[in-house]
């Protein structure tokens, strides 16, 4: 996705090997037309999947998620990690550990908004070692649901998750595919690339 990748050059900042900061157009500071075309693709990529409901992650998630919905027409669902006091009963819940955070994070839905008859389109910002998206295929599973495909933000390739993914079987569609992230520069992985871990 030509538009993602410009945003990534122009605006992104490479902290460490590992870490790619996009605060100004994505996880904190959201870009609305970026976030819409991001829609359009994913549901451009999944349309032929009957997807009934979106779920992700608060809250970098949120945004594309809801963009992809309105797209496909289907109401999306996030993961909560903090306690709530409304939502107490009823839950699917998952252990996630953030990479970026360095922290363990319980998260939850609440299953009266899962059933066994959806069928789930995951979308997540980032993908690096999938824990977030394991933890949301674990509480999909768990509700009966099946997960149709994950959509990707931004993958960083030169990481586990990916592979680990679709080892379990998984479709990943990911617009923004990042091979590395060293001397501070980003590089994209080719479309036409595969990528050895």
């Amino acid at each position: 996705m030509k538009l993602l990748r410009e945003k990534i050059q122009d605006e992104g900042i490479v902290l460490t090997d590992g870490v790619l900061k996009v605060d100004s157009f994505l996880n904190h500071q959201i870009d609305p037309k970026l976030m819409k075309a991001i829609g359009c693709e994913f549901a451009r990529r999944f349309k032929e999947n009957g997807i009934t409901k979106i779920v992700t992650i608060e809250s970098s998630g949120i945004a594309p998620a809801v963009m992809t919905g309105l797209e496909l027409g289907v109401k999306v669902i996030f993961a909560r990690k903090r306690k709530s006091l409304t939502l107490t009963n009823n839950l699917l819940v998952s252990s996630v550990y953030s990479f970026t955070k360095q922290e363990e994070n319980t998260i939850a839905v609440s299953s009266q908004f899962l059933n066994a008859s959806d069928k789930v389109l995951i979308i997540d910002d980032f993908l690096a070692n999938g824990e977030a998206a394991k933890g949301l295929i674990d509480i999909v599973e768990k509700s009966g649901a099946s997960v149709e495909g994950i959509g990707i933000v931004i993958e960083k390739s030169f990481q586990k998750g990916a592979n680990e993914l679709k080892e379990l079987g998984v479709r990943v569609e990911s617009l923004a595919r990042i091979q590395s992230l060293k001397e501070g520069q980003v590089s994209f992985v080719e479309d036409h690339e595969d990528v050895q871990v």
